[in-house]
């Protein structure tokens, strides 16, 4: 009943809490519903700092013993910030800012410790570069010791460096003789031709033979020479069908063949895949990735000084010693002084075992093939050369 008086009257009722500010209630008489407004003659009072109870701090627990009052402002104009811009018109938070808030101090500290990591990681790769350490074992001193420091005036054991082998050597050098071409085009073509099988027993062996495509035909004397050449040699009593063990055919189909030989010249030779040039005086090969016997064209043409003048058995002894790694075998040496020089020694560069371990040295797959121990064989150019 008294709360309807009061009402009726204009009063404002009465709050059961302390007021919280001093600024006088300037516009109880305006009617109702009109618009609130500053009269001339009124000053604004300052608003005191609400007070400082734990209730009221941010986080803490407001209790129930009065209820709460907003602030009431009758200006339009909302109070500026301590920045100095209007809270309404606030701007939004960069990224960056929402970072530095959630994060506080530790957006900080997080690049400076990255940085520092990153400054003692490449100290230390750099200690290892030269030769430094990062660790010392219990006990040690941290002074880093050079290698100057650890060498004595009397060392116990001294190292012997290896002395560059003699390859100079004068029979393995490519006599004087006719011109021939220096490099052809690397491939090479069928030399037509077949023969009968030669050999009553064994595993049959066939190939064919080959001229390099780009080489002169005169310094050879043509393909049909270099193939009848070729033939005549396997076909020799002499040859490797002498024993029995195999027999050879010469075909002039590819796919049926089980090796190749082929007139090469010098600078398709040297090339990796082919001979290669290990030891630097012109030789022969076999290539057993292709099957390919390789006859180097510039020893076709002036043959090995071993031999002298004797341009037909050095070819003969060539055909020979490279269809012989075809069949399976390996280089050997001299056996004994003033006898034939088996067929698969490195005739080409000598018939002496000291001459030929020196180039041998360049070699790694022929490095123990052949002793140095003074023994000097004749040239021979056959298998089995007592064969008749």
């Amino acid at each position: 009943m008294d709360r309807l008086s009061d009402r009726a009257r204009g009063e404002r009722p009465r709050s059961r809490a302390p007021r919280r500010t001093a600024e006088p209630d300037v516009f109880a008489d305006e009617p109702a519903g009109a618009a609130p407004r500053r009269p001339r003659d009124v000053r604004r009072l300052p608003i005191p700092a609400p007070p400082a109870e734990d209730r009221y701090r941010p986080g803490g627990r407001r209790t129930g013993g009065e209820p709460l009052e907003a602030s009431w402002r009758p200006d339009a104009t909302p109070p500026p910030s301590s920045g100095g811009s209007h809270a309404l018109s606030r701007k939004p938070k960069s990224k960056l800012s929402k970072v530095l808030g959630n994060y506080g101090w530790r957006a900080y500290a997080l690049p400076v410790l990255l940085a520092l990591t990153l400054i003692v990681v490449f100290d230390s790769s750099k200690d290892d570069r030269e030769g430094g350490t990062s660790s010392l074992p219990a006990g040690s001193s941290n002074t880093a010791t050079s290698d100057a420091d650890l060498a004595r005036d009397d060392p116990v054991a001294t190292e012997k460096p290896v002395e560059p082998a003699d390859l100079e050597i004068p029979t393995a050098k490519l006599p004087k003789g006719g011109k021939f071409t220096k490099e052809g085009e690397g491939t090479w073509h069928m030399v037509p031709g077949s023969g009968k099988r030669v050999g009553d027993s064994g595993e049959l062996y066939k190939y064919t033979v080959e001229v390099e495509d780009g080489i002169d035909p005169s310094s050879y004397g043509g393909d049909d020479a270099f193939g009848t050449m070729v033939e005549a040699t396997l076909s020799d009593p002499r040859g490797w069908t002498s024993d029995g063990t195999v027999s050879l055919q010469r075909v002039d189909d590819a796919d049926a063949a089980d090796f190749r030989i082929s007139l090469t010249s010098p600078e398709t030779n040297h090339r990796p895949d082919v001979c290669g040039f290990t030891i630097k005086y012109e030789s022969s090969c076999y290539r057993r990735s292709n099957n390919r016997v390789v006859i180097n064209l510039s020893r076709w043409v002036r043959g090995a000084k071993a031999f002298n003048a004797d341009l037909g058995s050095y070819r003969q002894y060539a055909i020979n010693h490279e269809v012989g790694h075809a069949l399976g075998n390996g280089h050997i040496g001299c056996p004994r002084d003033d006898r034939l020089a088996p067929v698969m020694m490195q005739q080409t560069f000598g018939v002496a075992n000291d001459y030929v371990a020196k180039l041998n040295q360049a070699d790694p797959s022929n490095y123990a093939a052949v002793p140095k121990d003074g023994k000097v064989c004749k040239p021979n150019a056959w298998p089995n050369p007592q064969a008749r």
